[in-house]
């Protein structure tokens, strides 16, 4: 019981979501998608991995 404010507000919510069109930034996505970038910048997420099972091998 009391919990129809809480579904409409639920309901409400994904309404929402489900029918908001956000603004896609097409050139980012792009430069994304096809490689180019700041690649050099981050690190590779198989080095990382690689650090954090090194203390199940000592």
């Amino acid at each position: 019981m009391g919990r129809g404010r809480a579904k409409a507000k639920q309901t409400k919510v994904a309404r929402q979501l489900k029918y908001s069109t956000p603004h896609t930034d097409f050139d980012s996505l792009q430069r994304e998608l096809s490689g180019s970038g700041d690649s050099a910048s981050r690190p590779d997420p198989v080095d990382e991995w690689l650090d954090e099972d090194e203390w199940r091998r000592a």
